[in-house]
C-alpha cells in the first residue's frame, strides 16, 4: 500500500448556534449546520475539510444529511486506498463517477489539500499557486430586516474596525419597502461604507429592472442575483441596463455555468464559492474564466465555519484581482466554535495563516460536544 494512501474518511454533522436569525429570501437560519470531513492517511497525516450549505434544501440540491450519506456510501469507496498526495487524480476519480454534489466534493478536496500542505510544510495557498496578499477585506450582512437595528449594527462594525462593506438581504418583503430600507441605510452610512444588496432570485425581470435603476441611482454599489438563475437572458438585459453592476451567484453552480454566463454577458461580477464549484482548485478555474472575460470577482461564502472559510481564503489570496473583496464572515455569525484558535479578523480584514495546510486545528472536546452523532462513523480501508 502507498505510504500516502487514504486509510479512512469520517464525516461529522455539527450543529452550532448563531448570534441571531439570519434572513434570506428563501429561508431564515436559526443556527448553522456544518459537515466536517476527516481524511486520515497511511503516513499519519490527517486532512480536515468542511461542506456547509444553507437552509437544508431551500437553497440548493444538497443538505448536510445528503452530503454525509453520499460521502459515506459513494465517495469513500472510490477514495479509500487512493494516493492522498495526488489531489488531482483523486478528484478526477470522483468526477468520473459522481455527478454534481459540488458541496461534498469541495469538502473532500479541502481535506486533501490540508493533508498535502501539512505533509510538505506549506500553506494551502502555496499549493494553489502562491498568495499575493495575506489578508482579505470582509463584508458583513445586515439581515435583521429592521432599518434602525441594521444602521446601529453597521455603525458598531465601523467603530470596531471589523467591516466597512455591508450587504443587505432583500427580496422576501414587498419591493418598495425593501428599497426604502436599503436607501435609508445607505443614506445613514454615506461614503463611510459600501452598501450592496442580495436578492436571492426573488424578483421577476420587470420588478428587477425598476428596482435596479432605483438602487443604482441611490448609491448602491452591487446587486446580487436579482432574478432566477435560469433566466440568463434576463440577467444579460439587466446587466446592460442597470446603473449598478449585476453579480451572478446562484447562476453559478459549476465551472461550466461561469463560462456560459461570461459568453452571454449575463453579469459584470461573479461570486466565487468553493462549495458551488467543487473545491478551492475548481473555484480558481471559474476565476480564470471571469478574468479572461473582464468580469469582476467577489469572494463569496456559504456561511461556512472556520474550516470552510479558511479553505476559501487560501484560494482567494492567490487571485491577481479581487475588486469586490469578500464576505467570509461565516465564523463571526456563530456563537460557538470547534477550532482550537479562532480566525483572526482585524482592521476590516480576515488574516490568512501561513502555517502548514489550512493553518488550523480542531478542539476535540467541543467537536465531540456539538456533533450530532456522538459515535464515530469513520469508513476504513478494508
Amino acid at each position: 500500500m502507498l505510504a500516502t494512501a487514504i486509510e479512512s474518511i469520517e464525516t461529522i454533522i455539527v450543529d452550532l448556534p448563531t448570534i441571531r436569525p439570519h434572513k434570506l429570501a428563501m429561508h431564515t437560519m436559526q443556527n448553522q449546520t456544518l459537515v466536517i470531513i476527516r481524511v486520515r492517511c497511511a503516513d499519519g497525516i490527517e486532512g480536515i475539510g468542511e461542506s456547509t450549505t444553507i437552509g437544508g434544501l431551500a437553497y440548493g440540491n444538497e443538505s448536510p444529511d445528503s452530503i454525509k450519506t453520499n460521502i459515506d456510501r459513494h465517495f469513500a469507496p472510490l477514495l479509500l486506498g487512493q494516493d492522498s498526495a495526488n489531489v488531482n487524480a483523486a478528484m478526477l476519480r470522483l468526477e468520473r463517477s459522481i455527478r454534481g454534489n459540488t458541496f461534498a466534493k469541495s469538502g473532500i478536496e479541502t481535506a486533501l489539500l490540508d493533508a498535502q500542505g501539512k505533509r510538505f510544510g506549506l500553506p494551502v495557498s502555496e499549493l494553489l499557486g502562491g498568495r499575493v496578499r495575506d489578508a482579505l477585506p470582509v463584508a458583513w450582512t445586515l439581515a435583521s430586516g429592521d432599518t434602525d437595528k441594521d444602521i446601529a449594527e453597521a455603525e458598531k462594525m465601523l467603530d470596531l474596525r471589523r467591516h466597512r462593506i455591508f450587504k443587505l438581504k432583500i427580496g422576501a418583503g414587498e419591493v418598495n419597502r425593501d428599497l426604502a430600507h436599503v436607501i435609508a441605510i445607505k443614506k445613514a452610512l454615506g461614503d463611510r461604507a459600501s452598501v450592496r444588496v442580495d436578492v436571492n432570485q426573488a424578483w421577476d425581470e420587470a420588478v428587477a429592472l425598476r428596482a435596479c435603476r432605483i438602487l443604482g441611482t441611490n448609491g448602491i454599489d452591487l446587486i446580487e442575483q436579482p432574478i432566477s438563475r435560469n433566466n440568463r437572458a434576463g440577467m444579460a438585459r439587466l446587466n446592460a441596463m442597470s446603473p449598478a453592476p449585476i453579480m451572478a451567484d446562484e447562476s453559478i453552480e459549476c465551472v461550466e455555468d461561469a463560462f456560459n454566463l461570461a459568453r452571454e454577458g449575463a453579469a459584470s461580477v461573479f461570486a466565487l464559492k468553493i462549495a458551488k464549484n467543487g473545491g478551492p482548485r475548481a473555484v480558481l478555474r471559474t476565476a480564470a474564466i471571469a478574468e479572461a472575460a473582464g468580469i469582476g470577482l467577489y469572494g463569496g461564502t456559504m456561511l461556512e465555519g472556520g474550516i470552510g472559510t479558511l479553505a476559501s481564503a487560501h484560494a482567494f489570496v492567490t487571485l491577481n484581482k479581487l475588486a469586490w473583496d469578500t464576505e467570509l464572515f461565516g465564523p463571526l455569525l456563530l456563537t460557538e466554535d470547534i477550532l482550537s484558535e479562532p480566525l483572526v479578523y482585524r482592521d476590516f480584514e480576515l488574516h490568512v495563516p501561513k502555517t502548514p495546510g489550512l493553518g488550523l486545528s480542531l478542539d476535540e472536546e467541543r467537536l465531540a460536544f456539538f456533533r450530532r452523532d456522538k459515535t464515530s462513523t469513520a469508513i476504513h480501508l478494508a
